[in-house]
């Protein structure tokens, strides 16, 4: 079965929130004949937009070619949250590779954000960046670890935008008795991601990239010069960037052990007055919590509560999204628990086994990013502007995620998938104990 089409019909945004009320594009002409460039970039999200829009400005002929829509994949669909740092906390981290490698780990996370702030303020990208992210302690006994890491973050990573909760704060910012404690970071906060992706695509235009839509890769030739085969195109390139994440399929099958995809999903409530919102949300802030499947929330800027929690490990999403979300809804704001949902829709995202972003340079001229595991808004798309240094000569940022180690999936091509259901189902029924 083909991710691509699964779930979806060609040329179409899935009938999310965000499709629903973006500033479309219009359509992208499909790559046809035979073309040259000097970078050809599959992948028309966060990481391959991005890309096309540093290199532009940099001065390289760029081509972007995307299977369906710029924005239609996980960069489109997801919860909207930036947040800092890697997808794993500093102490494990410096537990892995020791305090230097992981204040450089650090530093770029944050760079993330920053990039996604300034990349805000653009005219181009519609919608504002909001700050603020609580992540919200579902068990008791992770509250001491949320006091100690704010404490350490603010004292050895310089970091003051960030402070603990205690249960009566967090229960005064998040309406609910889920939850006994967490952190809130003012420098982290949320996006439209959508209106992200649809104005990295008018900036990186605007710069002279070339972007292809309803252009799937059927193969890539290695070699001095990559070529890059669509139904209707040959791009002949000198580098070539693989932004694909979750959607890599067989394109190149050793990225393809290490990124595997998954299926998170997401409600979009009916608009709130102002005080039905205080009744859920203290303030424009997101929340995630501690769950290893998370849920996550926030408000939209029309006053709508976006709500995701719940994963599946199959192609096919489930028929009634809705009332697979609207479980974990209840359970967190039972007050919710019969609230109107006006949208539901589910995306597909690539994760690794380390939970760490998987970077590689193959064959000297092909450069992959992927596998953001849920914190591709930030992470994806500094990506991009790091391939672009890394293509320019400048390849200190790349090689420092690079060296991060992605062990691939075990079970080989036929049993890997059913070993990853069986670890994500142990994952979650952990959540509940």
């Amino acid at each position: 079965m083909d991710l691509l089409t699964a779930n979806d019909v060609a040329g179409k945004y899935p009938p999310s929130y965000y499709a629903n009320a973006a500033e479309h594009l219009s359509a992208f002409p499909a790559a046809a004949g035979e073309i040259s460039c000097d970078v050809c970039v599959i992948g028309g999200g966060f990481t391959g937009l991005s890309t096309a829009l540093h290199l532009a400005q940099r001065g390289y002929d760029v081509r972007l070619v995307e299977a369906q829509r710029v924005g239609f994949g996980a960069s489109g669909r997801n919860g909207g949250q930036v947040g800092q740092g890697q997808r794993l906390d500093q102490d494990e981290l410096e537990s892995k590779f020791g305090v230097e490698r992981a204040k450089e780990l650090w530093t770029i996370g944050t760079q993330a954000v920053e990039l996604v702030r300034d990349l805000a303020a653009s005219d181009m990208v519609h919608a504002d960046f909001h700050p603020g992210i609580v992540h919200a302690d579902h068990r008791a006994r992770y509250v001491s670890h949320s006091r100690s890491y704010a404490e350490k973050l603010n004292a050895e990573y310089d970091y003051p935008h960030v402070r603990f909760l205690p249960q009566e704060e967090i229960r005064e910012i998040v309406k609910s008795d889920a939850y006994f404690g967490g952190t809130l970071d003012t420098r982290s906060g949320h996006i439209d991601p959508l209106q992200l992706a649809l104005g990295l695509a008018r900036m990186a235009v605007a710069a002279g990239a070339n972007v292809h839509e309803l252009s799937r890769v059927q193969k890539v030739d290695q070699g001095a010069k990559v070529r890059v085969h669509t139904d209707q195109a040959t791009i002949k390139a000198d580098q070539l960037v693989l932004a694909c994440n979750g959607y890599i399929g067989d394109l190149h099958n050793d990225v393809s052990r290490r990124v595997m995809p998954i299926n998170n999903y997401i409600v979009a409530t009916e608009p709130m007055t102002p005080e039905q919102q205080k009744q859920i949300i203290k303030g424009n802030i997101a929340v995630a919590d501690s769950k290893f499947v998370v849920n996550y929330f926030r408000f939209s800027d029309d006053n709508r509560l976006l709500f995701g929690g719940t994963e599946s490990y199959g192609y096919r999403f489930p028929k009634d999204i809705a009332a697979q979300v609207r479980k974990p809804l209840a359970e967190i704001f039972p007050q919710l628990a019969n609230v109107k949902i006006d949208h539901a829709w589910g995306g597909t995202l690539g994760i690794t086994m380390n939970r760490l972003p998987h970077y590689e340079r193959y064959a000297g001229n092909i450069l992959s990013m992927s596998g953001f595991s849920g914190s591709g808004v930030a992470l994806g798309t500094l990506s991009g502007q790091i391939a672009a240094e890394a293509i320019a000569g400048q390849s200190e940022r790349f090689d420092a995620m690079a060296n991060i180690p992605t062990p691939r999936f075990p079970g080989g091509k036929m049993m890997q998938h059913p070993l990853l259901v069986l670890a994500m189902l142990w994952y979650s029924l952990r959540d509940k104990l």
